[in-house]
């Protein structure tokens, strides 16, 4: 590895935190979702923090409205307004190519990357559950397989219109030619499932193109990232998920014929950092207790897609089909068999342990102890750095920027200042030249 390599850290945003119960703590901003000033601030403070983007996740059904705050803001409209309340911090956000068409999805991106000045970057989804396929038309969710083709086919034209300005076709000749023809032209794509000519009209964004990023954790997820996604948003239980899951893809990156070492994988990661463990702790135990079982074992019953609701708390976790037999998402499910392989608990500890970030790595602790296990992922190749999931709002968010960052930059392991403006430049990555290969 690289003597200079450094990590690459995002804040993955979602509602008063990403603990189930967060939202119902006395001081959370339950009641400010709705005000983009909460979402700013929360953008200043991961830009102070000096870290590569802010991301936003997005769902299509209200699911269990009871049960918490899951989406309020849709995510570019609210990317659209922090991007002109920051200065630096990339801006990312999903974009399901199951329920948007290609035009659409690059027309908005485009627009976002004019408007932050080049900072947007699109998580690549192709969408999950029933509910979610009912608001658009659909009686279901495609098979896996097909959702994937339509994927790949969406990103190659979304790139395809990205690229149908030139860099200089805008001329602004106020004698009578705003841009030059020649230098705009159609994409005139027929595929399989999608038609269009383009060009597009937004003129080419800032970055060539918003960078791609992917969380497709199935096989076919792992291929479309090893194809096209400039970045890998990863689930990784422990470091032994997460050196398995690292050599996965990087092996598909290179089968493909790219440089795996410029596709950083990025595992999330949940932190309680207080000042001794104890205090850290503690933290999470006091969000922990505001767990109401009914709902966790519905948010159970969703993520293993069977029904959990008369299962004996105190009871070992009956047994559940292998990965290979699963309908659903694979990769949260994976890591649900392998929390249950190794941990063997109860209902109810599992319960626990699903509460913040739905088995993505937890790290409790100091600011030195986690450094100290950051540092262990990132150079024992289980990662290149980490989708940070705070499980309170703001102020997980807070203790990680002022006391976990300043940890890692005496290590030498993060800047200790931007030297970029751009997304791809805080991510090592080049502007691709228009019709470059994905």
């Amino acid at each position: 590895m690289s003597a200079h390599r450094q990590l690459h850290l995002n804040a993955f945003l979602l509602g008063a935190g990403h603990h189930s119960a967060a939202w119902r703590r006395p001081d959370s901003p339950a009641e400010h979702l709705g005000d983009i000033s909460y979402w700013e601030r929360l953008a200043r403070t991961a830009e102070r923090g000096l870290l590569d983007a802010v991301f936003f996740a997005d769902g299509h059904s209200a699911g269990d409205v009871a049960s918490g705050p899951r989406w309020f803001l849709e995510p570019l409209t609210a990317l659209s307004a922090m991007a002109r309340a920051t200065e630096r911090i990339g801006l990312v956000c999903t974009i399901s190519t199951t329920f948007f068409t290609p035009f659409h999805a690059a027309r908005m991106l485009a627009s976002l990357d004019h408007i932050s000045g080049g900072r947007a970057g699109w998580n690549v989804v192709t969408s999950m559950f029933d509910a979610e396929a009912r608001n658009h038309g659909l009686e279901a969710m495609p098979a896996r397989q097909q959702r994937y083709a339509r994927a790949e086919e969406f990103v190659q034209v979304a790139q395809q219109l990205w690229d149908s300005w030139a860099d200089d076709a805008v001329l602004v000749d106020r004698a009578g030619l705003y841009a030059d023809p020649a230098r705009v032209r159609p994409v005139h794509h027929r595929g399989e499932l999608f038609q269009v000519d383009g060009p597009l009209t937004v003129p080419r964004p800032p970055q060539g193109r918003p960078v791609l990023f992917q969380a497709g954790a199935s096989g076919p997820g792992r291929d479309l990232a090893a194809r096209y996604a400039e970045a890998i948003y990863a689930v990784a239980y422990d470091l032994t998920a997460g050196r398995d899951h690292y050599a996965d893809v990087k092996a598909r990156i290179t089968a493909a014929g790219r440089n795996p070492e410029a596709v950083a994988v990025m595992p999330g990661l949940v932190t309680y950092v207080g000042s001794t463990e104890v205090e850290a702790r503690a933290q999470q135990a006091a969000v922990d207790a505001l767990l109401p079982t009914a709902q966790s074992l519905a948010q159970l019953s969703t993520f293993i897609q069977q029904d959990c609701s008369g299962w004996e708390l105190d009871a070992p976790v009956p047994p559940l089909p292998p990965v290979e037999r699963f309908g659903g998402p694979q990769g949260r499910y994976a890591t649900i068999l392998r929390i249950i392989d190794v941990e063997r608990p109860t209902v109810r500890q599992l319960l626990g342990r699903l509460a913040a970030g739905g088995g993505h790595c937890t790290m409790v602790g100091t600011p030195e102890s986690i450094a100290d296990r950051i540092e262990h992922w990132f150079r024992s190749g289980a990662a290149d750095g980490f989708d940070l999931m705070p499980p309170t709002l703001p102020d997980a968010l807070d203790n990680f920027v002022d006391h976990v960052v300043p940890e890692l930059q005496r290590r030498g392991l993060f800047r200790t200042d931007y030297t970029a403006h751009s997304l791809r430049g805080h991510l090592g990555l080049p502007r691709p030249a228009r019709g470059a290969p994905a």
